[in-house]
């Protein structure tokens, strides 16, 4: 299969009602990029996200992904793609084993290739012994290693990580953001969202800022750093200037009072 970029968003939108969750949305990523989706509550993030797993249709507009259409092809983009949503959403009643197990098998992970990477990745991420517990016992942080375990299992062309990190313990969160990194350079390529900046700003290539559904800047740190007027700034200062929210000190003693 050949296509020039991952990710391909031509003029999207997408409403809920009255509310415009995205608003013409055009975006291209390539291959093997690390790619993070910014922006505040609201925004447009998820709704993106769900769009590019044919999760949310939109109103107007286009999304390719890996060279499929995301609407019409859907089934073939989720074999390709390994999927993390905001919330956990996984089998409580299962245990971690079953869960992953059932996970591999939809995917069609051979059953020796399967235990393996099952094995490594609970291991890894410092689940052994639990997995054979009911999901509903877990604590938020390893339903959430359970949810990233289950997105790559099948060892898919592109992962689509929605606030991926949220939960985890720091060790567990260096092991995401390494691995991340070394699949990168097989030409994986990851879309994460995040509100967690430093995430963003040491592990993305490229970084796009939402506000509103529209997409408000687009690049890597020296080129945002440029569009807002701050060259020597992190991306929390960045990304307060272009969103508009850098005055927070009046917001601040108004709590006070």
């Amino acid at each position: 299969m050949s296509f020039s970029h991952a990710v391909e968003l031509r003029d999207v939108t997408k409403r809920y009602n009255e509310i415009v969750a995205v608003s013409n949305l055009s975006l291209t990523i390539d291959t093997g990029e690390i790619f993070g989706l910014l922006g505040p509550n609201g925004s447009g993030k998820s709704t993106t996200l769900k769009m590019l797993m044919g999760l949310v249709t939109p109103d107007s507009g286009s999304v390719s992904v890996l060279g499929l259409d995301a609407l019409s092809q859907s089934l073939e983009v989720k074999r390709l793609v390994g999927y993390v949503p905001e919330s956990a959403n996984i089998y409580e009643f299962l245990t971690g084993i079953e869960y992953l197990d059932f996970i591999a098998d939809i995917y069609g992970v051979p059953p020796a290739e399967k235990q393996q990477r099952i094995t490594e990745y609970l291991k890894a991420l410092q689940l052994e012994g639990r997995e054979g517990d009911m999901i509903n016992s877990y604590s938020d942080g390893m339903k959430k290693k359970i949810s990233l375990i289950s997105a790559f299992i099948h060892k898919p062309k592109l992962l689509i990580l929605d606030e991926p990190l949220n939960a985890l313990d720091p060790r567990s969160a260096k092991i995401i953001k390494d691995y991340l990194h070394e699949l990168k350079s097989q030409g994986v390529t990851t879309i994460m969202s995040t509100h967690v900046l430093e995430i963003a700003e040491a592990i993305c290539d490229q970084i796009g800022i939402m506000y509103q559904g529209s997409l408000l800047a687009l690049g890597n740190m020296n080129d945002l750093r440029q569009r807002a007027s701050l060259p020597n700034s992190g991306l929390e200062d960045v990304f307060l200037r272009l969103t508009g929210t850098e005055d927070l000190k009046a917001v601040v003693e108004e709590l006070m009072k």
